[in-house]
């Protein structure tokens, strides 16, 4: 079967990493370091996804942007602790390479820093395999459809030939606001019910699910 799409844009933190508890704990932890009230785990998954100021500005309205500097601080003093330990999810490894073979331009739009990307790139040793990236704090954070818009200019692709790929109603939502066609995962930040209501193509409940259904209709 030809291929549908010929852009796909994962996130990453949730999609392709799974990431998500070491950043709900070191939102928590760095709350906790501040005295400040401390989210429930739910209130810390909920935000990722975002860029780590958009994050802030959701989790603690009342916090003065003279704080943000240290938040950032400890949140990256716990997240840096762990990254190096955190693994892709199973299948990750195996099927980046076999997009990028089989001809898509496979790129990442992530509300992780480009210092953060750069590192978890390097530790996957995924660099090789994707064509393009955009981050949070080079532009509009998630749900803005900025990196989508950005992405597709750069690798020529138009609306209807571009999926995006990812584990929150943030990712979801930036694909409706590009006027790209959606795919969610639900083994990540954001339960699969919550990404139902963005009208995905699919909801997958693991990477091979994902896998098996690109193979299929991507």
């Amino acid at each position: 079967m030809p291929k549908q799409y010929d852009l796909l844009i994962f996130d990453w933190d949730g999609t392709l990493m799974d990431s998500t508890g070491a950043i709900a704990s070191s939102l928590r932890a760095a709350c906790g370091d501040m005295k400040l009230p401390v989210p429930t785990l739910e209130q810390a998954r909920h935000i990722i996804g975002l860029g780590l100021t958009e994050a802030i500005e959701v989790l603690l309205p009342e916090l003065p942007t003279s704080d943000y500097p240290q938040f950032v601080e400890r949140y990256r003093h716990h997240f840096l602790g762990q990254d190096h330990l955190l693994p892709l999810f199973d299948g990750v490894a195996q099927t980046i390479p076999e997009l990028y073979d089989a001809g898509y331009w496979v790129t990442v739009a992530t509300g992780k820093s480009r210092r953060g990307l750069e590192r978890a790139l390097d530790q996957s040793e995924l660099r090789p395999y994707f064509h393009a990236s955009r981050c949070a704090d080079e532009g509009f954070s998630k749900p803005h459809p900025g990196m989508v818009l950005e992405l597709m200019d750069y690798c020529g692709a138009t609306a209807e030939r571009t999926l995006m790929i990812g584990d929150t109603s943030h990712d979801l939502q930036m694909a409706q606001n590009a006027g790209v066609a959606c795919v969610g995962v639900g083994y990540g930040a954001h339960s699969a019910e919550s990404l139902h209501a963005f009208g995905p193509l699919f909801v997958a409940d693991d990477f091979a699910d994902l896998a098996r259904w690109l193979s299929q209709y991507g």
